[in-house]
């Protein structure tokens, strides 16, 4: 045995630990029916913290959370949403069908859900010159995204539903919200508990697309090689 293997640490959690994380994201889903019950404070602060802990480019931790239970602010922007997803049929003009397909889609559960957080990305967090974000000045983004998914995973695991609504226009938000102009508003996440986790995406259950096949998503080497082919060719 080399110095290296002999040097490796050991596996942190059981096999039991391992599938459930396994579990966690293979059962996330992302809802749009809630129920009124209200969330703990102290739950939702784990859930929070479980964002707080997620990866950022240079460490710069670009979110915050804004948590909204007030009706009349959900009320204003389930508004700005409704705008907005009207807007978004005209893309599927030439596709009719299409067109009411999408229109006949519950988008979000913002009033009904008994809290609403605003997931935002400040570009300027830790200055100008971030380590790793030089080479792209979207990094801020990525790393608020990892944030909410970590949100979403501990959220299945306490469950309790998420359901993400991007359908909306900055400005609108950052006005509702009184958020300053440079800093971006990501997600509008609906936060409570559902009666039921669908066992497929509800998207895929309506038809609307489907998941595609690893395979076709995993290359070699370069471009276009398909890893599985390569992996066989190799004798992996």
């Amino acid at each position: 045995m080399s110095d290296q293997a002999a040097a490796r640490p050991g596996p942190d959690f059981t096999a039991a630990e391992r599938d459930a994380v396994y579990k966690a994201i293979y059962r996330r889903r992302d809802i749009r029916v809630f129920l009124p019950d209200p969330v703990d404070d102290a739950l939702l602060w784990r859930l929070l913290d479980a964002a707080h802990h997620a990866g950022s480019v240079g460490f710069m931790q670009p979110w915050n959370f804004l948590v909204v239970r007030d009706g009349a602010v959900k009320a204003a922007l389930k508004a700005a949403v409704d705008r907005e997803r009207r807007a978004t049929a005209c893309v599927f003009e030439a596709d009719p069908a299409r067109a009411e397909k999408f229109l006949s889609l519950k988008v979000e559960g913002i009033v009904e859900a008994p809290v609403l957080i605003c997931v935002t990305s400040d570009p300027t967090r830790e200055g100008p010159h971030v380590l790793g974000r030089n080479s792209d000045a979207a990094t801020d983004l990525y790393s608020t995204a990892c944030a909410i998914q970590n949100l979403w995973l501990a959220a299945r695991v306490e469950g309790v539903a998420v359901g993400w609504v991007s359908i909306f226009r900055k400005g609108d938000v950052q006005e509702i919200l009184g958020i300053p102009p440079h800093v971006n508003p990501i997600a509008l996440l609906c936060i409570g508990y559902t009666p039921s986790f669908p066992a497929q995406p509800v998207l895929e259950t309506v038809g609307w697309g489907r998941r595609y096949p690893l395979e076709r998503l995993v290359y070699a080497e370069r471009w276009g090689a398909r890893w599985r082919e390569h992996s066989a060719a190799e004798g992996g």
